[in-house]
């Protein structure tokens, strides 16, 4: 089974990329989908961010806003919400892959928006990162109901640079181009890497854990690197 990664910046178009491979039939894991079931209400998160955050838990569930208020321009609170919240998330991770794996699927989707950030493009054979250009970036993000410059600014601040994403991509698709154009790309990618031989899963558990040691470079990088399809 071939661990695709697909990522990209706030705002790039990666929503709409994952939406396409769902309908070429590919299993998709939906990071932000995972969050919001751990917050939830009965989420595995509620407890203990009930404990670290008094007072964000309304009726069973985590208040989304009021926990983003809570650790805003906070980076302690940030990195307490973020060592309750990934193994949980990352745990989702691990049953979908299990999954896909029972099912002997050829290829399965990892949609993470901070997939070079917390180091998981370990696990993923190809590497995919939607793109597109800064002033389309800012008019997208800007025009959601209660986004502001000095959100996108911070969530901007904590996101690896476009520029540095592309660069350690497989491949690039930039979404700036029309649907079409994206699901062409998507679609040429996809049977690219149908041959390719799986390297990443069952996963390396030691590489995963000294993966912070490694350069970018460090592994075993298939053949298409940094193809803009």
């Amino acid at each position: 089974m071939i661990v695709l990664g697909l990522s990209g910046s706030i705002g790039m178009g990666k929503s709409t990329a994952s939406a396409m491979f769902r309908r070429m039939g590919v299993p998709v894991y939906d990071s932000d989908a995972s969050v919001h079931v751990v917050l939830g209400k009965g989420g595995t998160a509620v407890a203990p961010i009930d404990a670290a955050f008094p007072g964000i838990v309304v009726d069973g569930a985590v208040d989304r806003d009021a926990l983003g208020k809570r650790v805003f321009g906070d980076d302690a609170a940030l990195k307490r919400l973020e060592t309750i919240v990934h193994p949980l998330v990352r745990r989702r991770q691990d049953d979908f892959l299990k999954r896909c794996a029972a099912r002997r699927v050829p290829l399965a989707v990892l949609d993470i928006p901070l997939l070079f950030e917390i180091r998981l493009d370990v696990r993923c054979d190809i590497l995919v990162v939607v793109s597109a250009p800064a002033r389309i970036q800012a008019a997208r993000v800007l025009a959601r109901p209660g986004m502001t410059r000095e959100k996108f600014d911070a969530i901007l601040a904590r996101q690896m640079p476009d520029a540095e994403k592309c660069r350690r991509a497989d491949f690039v698709v930039p979404s700036g181009r029309g649907m079409r154009e994206t699901l062409r790309r998507l679609t040429r990618i996809a049977r690219l890497i149908h041959d390719m031989t799986p390297t990443r899963w069952p996963p390396d558990m030691f590489a995963e854990r000294t993966v912070h040691r490694r350069s970018p470079d460090a592994r075993n990088r298939p053949r298409y690197r940094n193809h803009r399809s």
